[in-house]
């Protein structure tokens, strides 16, 4: 057991020698046998014990059964309560999720108060075989079948080597005894039921069940840096900003697959992509929204936008001086005309006795029309943005600023009106610069 996992360790680079490690000590066998383990291996534990007070008086006999255990071996203890029911309630999460949520934020807590190089948890075989059998009947991707990795971040499983009843078999020949927290043989929880019932009966089929499927998880995750690696170029070659181009994601030996790595983390699901994947090639402009971000797609590419976009407020703009909005800044300057007219979308030169000040900044509006420069009479904004075949988000923030008489004059980087052009009679002009954040 101890070679085993010294090897392990040495292996996947979990501690170099001599590390301070604060180990989670539940009180459980996994745990106790985690603790011993590490000691005998020569690194310097710390231990840290959450009681999260539901189990009634068991959760007060694990608190005082890892507390001798730790005053007899002479290892620091730190013991926090919490009321995980309460937590529970306000975060609107499952018991079994807060849980989850406060005992990893006690580590970490833990870790930078004893400045730890790693936090110790008793994770085994048995339950990387578990979590990718969870996985697999919740539905899953290749992410979902690697079991339980060595490391993450901080984290560290020294006991993936080993299965459950070697843990047992070790603490029997130690003559160690330990803690068992009954909810573990409740089957109310799905992993209970895996762990009780259907590994149980996968075992019959096949002795070493358990081994088979944590080898073919190692295989899974080594296999997943090869698709990770695929993944990354092909998304490098398909996306460009929040813009992907469906007619080079089509290319793409599994489009399906890279435009779900794509989009899963903005939070789209699987049915969504799959519809999503549907509509690529079809006719018109379709929106797809998922809990923070949504999708459109028009014209040959999916625009990944926020699914709130910030809108910019009717606000008076100065005179002289710069504006800010969540889209850019607006500077507003008044000089002598020198002849010169800049042609610039993102600068209007404006005669200023045509103007009736103050002016206005606003989204257009539908019903708004302008006399754009250079064209002949008046036009719908609704039809000028569509006929430069703006996308849906370019639609939505486009900008106007009008005079006090509510005439447009100008649409924020893209024409001035007619009705404000100079002439070789301006005198003094206004100059507006639009820059986009």
């Amino acid at each position: 057991m101890i070679h085993k996992v010294a090897t392990f360790i040495e292996q996947k680079h979990l501690l170099a020698p001599r590390d301070k490690v604060l180990v989670a000590l539940s009180g459980g066998a996994d745990s106790v046998a985690l603790l011993i383990v590490l000691e005998k291996l020569g690194y310097r534990c710390e231990a840290l014990h959450c009681n999260f007070h539901l189990r009634g008086e068991e959760s007060m006999r694990d608190e005082k059964f890892v507390r001798e255990l730790c005053e007899r071996r002479e290892i620091p203890l730190k013991v926090v309560d919490f009321d995980t029911a309460a937590y529970a309630r306000e975060k609107k999460v499952s018991i079994e999720m807060a849980a989850r949520e406060l005992r990893y934020e006690a580590f970490e807590q833990e870790r930078q108060r004893t400045s730890t190089s790693a936090i110790a948890v008793a994770h085994h075989r048995d339950d990387s075989a578990e979590t990718l059998l969870l996985n697999l009947l919740r539905g899953t991707g290749i992410k979902g079948l690697h079991g339980i990795q060595p490391k993450n971040g901080y984290i560290v499983r020294p006991l993936l080597c080993v299965q459950r009843k070697e843990i047992l078999e070790y603490l029997r020949w130690r003559g160690e005894s330990f803690v068992t927290d009954s909810s573990n043989l409740e089957t109310d929880y799905t992993r209970n039921k895996i762990r009780l019932n259907i590994l149980p009966l996968m075992s019959e089929i096949n002795p070493s069940v358990i081994e088979s499927i944590a080898q073919t998880a190692e295989r899974i995750a080594e296999s997943e840096k090869v698709y990770a690696a695929a993944i990354e170029q092909g998304i490098a070659r398909v996306k460009q900003g929040n813009c992907i181009d469906t007619a080079k994601l089509m290319t793409e030996p599994s489009p399906s697959a890279l435009l779900h790595e794509i989009l899963q983390p903005t939070g789209f699901n699987s049915a969504q992509i799959s519809d999503i994947c549907d509509c690529i090639g079809k006719e018109g402009c379709r929106v797809f929204e998922s809990g923070n971000s949504r999708l459109i797609k028009e014209r040959g590419t999916l625009v990944i936008a926020p699914r709130h976009t910030e809108k910019t407020e009717e606000r008076t703009l100065p005179r002289t001086g710069e504006t800010a909005t969540p889209q850019g800044i607006i500077t507003c300057s008044e000089e002598p005309f020198d002849g010169n007219v800049t042609r610039e979308r993102n600068i209007a030169t404006l005669d200023l006795t045509k103007i009736t000040l103050p002016l206005t900044l606003r989204h257009w509006q539908k019903g708004d029309r302008f006399t754009p420069f250079g064209m002949r009479g008046s036009k719908l904004v609704s039809d000028y943005i569509t006929d430069r075949k703006m996308s849906l988000t370019e639609k939505e923030q486009q900008l106007v600023i009008t005079d006090a008489t509510g005439r447009i004059i100008w649409l924020v980087g893209e024409r001035p009106s007619a009705h404000c052009a100079v002439t070789e009679s301006t005198k003094n002009i206004l100059r507006i610069e639009w820059r986009r954040i």
